[in-house]
């Protein structure tokens, strides 16, 4: 680490609640990672009951990830990324692909859950040559974001912000437009925005799920059309193919006819 992270003082010092599940906490299971607790594992377990599917939805995300990142850094030539929302973490986290390929890469993680925030010393092990830092703030405050990113980061440069299964956080459609279009405003030309979320319209199983994991008690996530995760990308010049199934973006050479999953997302450049 070259750089010193943002201190992530005040949620960090926030009491982790063991007894109510947690969907930061749920997917690192889904994931197969450890930090989680049995009601995580009992709420995960009551999901797949219904939808066995969610864990190939989970795994597929990871993968459009890793796929995104890899074309912003050789394609793209993207060397600054703005993960907000990352969650726990797990084997391939941005700042390891990104900087696998390019060890100067800088990385700003960006979230408020006082578990996650307990973990940040797992996501700041940066190459020598890079920076790789963790913002203690709420994807509902874009202002607040940018101030501590820009920190690490030279927002005046190309920059990728990632918005990975965390815009279903913010209820309102338009609230979650805004958010987007506030952070994608104070980024120059050049940058890229990822956004992947899960979808309506696709899978009724998975729907039904998703109902009863928000009448649970955790925080509830939202699905939203592919219309609407569409209009995420509005002003931005989309690159093929689009926003599609993630294990349809842009699939690894030679891997097997990808399944369609109800979750979709897209990669966009800002021109």
């Amino acid at each position: 680490m070259t750089d010193p992270a943002t201190t992530p003082e005040p949620a960090a010092h926030q009491r982790i609640d063991t007894s109510v599940p947690h969907s930061a906490r749920i997917w690192n299971y889904w994931l197969g990672g450890k930090d989680n607790y049995p009601v995580d594992e009992q709420a995960g377990d009551a999901y797949t009951a219904v939808f066995p599917g969610i864990v190939t939805i989970a795994r597929s995300s990871r993968a459009f990830l890793r796929r995104t990142i890899t074309y912003l850094v050789d394609e793209a030539g993207i060397r600054q990324f703005l993960d907000v929302g990352t969650g726990l973490p797990t084997a391939g986290n941005t700042h390891e692909v990104a900087q696998r390929l390019a060890p100067e890469a800088r990385i700003v993680y960006v979230d408020n859950d006082p578990m996650v925030l307990a973990h940040a010393r797992a996501l700041l092990h940066s190459s020598a040559e890079g920076a790789t830092a963790y913002a203690d703030a709420d994807v509902t405050d874009p202002d607040h974001i940018l101030a501590v990113a820009a920190e690490t980061l030279d927002l005046s440069r190309p920059t990728a912000l990632i918005l990975s299964n965390i815009l279903g956080h913010v209820a309102d459609h338009d609230r979650a437009r805004s958010i987007v279009t506030r952070l994608m405003a104070a980024l120059p030309s050049g940058s890229h925005l990822v956004v992947n979320d899960g979808s309506l319209g696709v899978d009724p199983v998975f729907e039904q799920a998703q109902a009863a994991y928000n009448d649970s008690g955790a925080v509830p996530y939202n699905l939203r059309t592919v219309e609407e995760i569409t209009a995420f990308f509005d002003g931005l010049e989309l690159i093929e193919p689009g926003v599609v199934p993630v294990t349809r973006w842009r699939p690894e050479p030679g891997s097997p006819t990808p399944e369609i999953v109800a979750e979709h997302g897209g990669l966009a450049r800002k021109p």
